[in-house]
């Protein structure tokens, strides 16, 4: 009974949404032109595939909050993984309870649907929905990222899991692809349970593992000589296979008219190389905005007297407002000069090789509305492909690396839809999916 009670109507709206976590279109292009994707290329084949731009900045937290809400940061509160409580340097991690606009599932359960989610990242802790909901990314305990609670056992029974372990895979690339392999298949073993048990109007499936292999391994795509080039392939012929067999599932079998049927895939943003890594603190530092009360700073708690500017990672730029935090030393009337002056001087930033490193900096109204836009940051960097921002206190240099191979892009996100509606915005997918019903 419950959320296990089976409908006998065959021809009630049903849809299916895959997600796969940094999938940039243009590797989905590549691999299909190289006959390692064959199942997606013929779904692709068969309804609208295209380019898609995503939040910005272009993280997970922020692109699945817009796509399950179909609002921005200033509508549902959520500017990046980590953020600052107001008025304070405090920081903390946003979760599923700050999320401020009504999720899609939310939505359709006003009119009695069900949905089962699963892996979707920012929905931790999980909430009870008209359904069933795995919480992903940052999901920390297992025990509070499921709702009903019932299913913890099931799930521990298939060897189901959240994440690889990212600490580990991150430096053993032997060990990433075994971990990829062994989550995706709890992956699968969570659909057919809750596929068959749970009598759903909406299913949705998160893939995370994409988003971890192209951050450790991206060369291993790009080089054909690459030791591991061919284990980044096959991890996507499996992951097609998947793909496969849920859409043949759904579209293909049964006895529903396939009018009543819409299957969508998405990522939350693109990928690319990274060249450099650039540190916006240190940036910030070396031109007189920003001081540390100790050094080397350890997060930006460390801020110190004197600090007219501060960043978050990825790429948020805060002005420190005297009427805003407690060591504030801006006044309101210097503000617009001040945020035009950052401005100017972020997009002439230029790399070692004379590159140019950021294609524009946002003023936060040109991004955001809404009652929560007190929260948002007053600038927000989106850098050129190659220059990955980031909002790390301790660095000495503006420039450096560190092994993470892969970074996220804005503007080659993909979406896919049977019907052969058209997406160019993750800000749409909501309502697309919610007129299905």
């Amino acid at each position: 009974m419950g959320i296990f009670k089976k409908s006998k109507s065959n021809f009630k709206p049903k849809s299916v949404v895959v997600g796969l976590d940094g999938v940039p279109f243009s590797l989905l292009a590549n691999l299909r032109k190289s006959g390692i994707i064959p199942n997606m290329s013929s779904i692709f084949d068969n309804g609208y595939c295209g380019q898609m731009r995503v939040s910005i900045p272009e993280i997970s937290s922020v692109s699945w909050s817009s796509f399950m809400t179909g609002k921005q940061s200033g509508e549902h509160g959520i500017y990046g993984f980590i953020d600052l409580e107001p008025g304070t340097y405090n920081m903390f991690f946003p979760n599923y309870l700050d999320i401020k606009a009504l999720p899609l599932w939310d939505e359709i359960a006003q009119n009695g649907k069900k949905s089962v989610i699963i892996n979707m990242p920012a929905t931790y802790p999980a909430r009870e929905i008209k359904g069933a909901l795995i919480s992903g990314f940052v999901a920390i305990d297992i025990n509070k990222a499921v709702s009903p609670r019932a299913l913890v056992p099931k799930l521990n029974d298939l060897g189901y899991r959240i994440d690889i372990d990212t600490a580990k895979a991150r430096h053993d690339p032997e060990f990433l692809f075994k971990d990829l392999d062994a989550t995706l298949a709890g992956r699968q073993r969570a659909v057919d349970l809750l596929w068959q048990e749970v009598d759903w109007d909406l299913f949705i499936v998160v893939i995370t593992g994409t988003d971890r292999l192209m951050h450790f391994l991206w060369t291993a795509y790009e080089q054909e000589d690459h030791p591991y080039h061919q284990a980044f392939l096959d991890y996507f012929t499996k992951l097609d296979v998947f793909i496969g067999q849920l859409y043949d599932r759904f579209m293909k079998a049964g006895t529903s008219n396939v009018d009543f049927k819409k299957f969508y895939m998405l990522s939350d943003h693109g990928f690319c190389k990274i060249n450099k890594e650039v540190y916006l603190n240190r940036w910030l530092q070396e031109n007189g905005y920003l001081k540390f009360q100790k050094n080397p700073p350890e997060t930006i708690m460390d801020i110190g007297s004197g600090s007219r500017v501060f960043a978050l990672d990825p790429s948020r730029i805060h002005v420190n407002l005297e009427s805003r935090y407690p060591l504030g030393t801006v006044a309101s009337s210097e503000y617009d000069q001040l945020c035009r002056e950052l401005k100017t001087g972020l997009e002439g930033l230029k790399s070692d090789s004379g590159d140019p490193v950021v294609k524009k900096v946002y003023f936060k109204d040109e991004l955001f509305h809404g009652p929560y836009l007190s929260a948002a940051p007053d600038l927000v960097v989106l850098s050129n492909p190659g220059y990955d921002l980031k909002g790390k206190v301790n660095s000495s240099e503006v420039f450096g690396r560190t092994d993470l191979e892969g970074m996220h892009t804005q503007d080659d996100a993909f979406f896919y839809s049977s019907d052969g509606a058209e997406l160019k915005s993750i800000f749409g997918a909501k309502k697309m999916i919610r007129s299905s019903f």
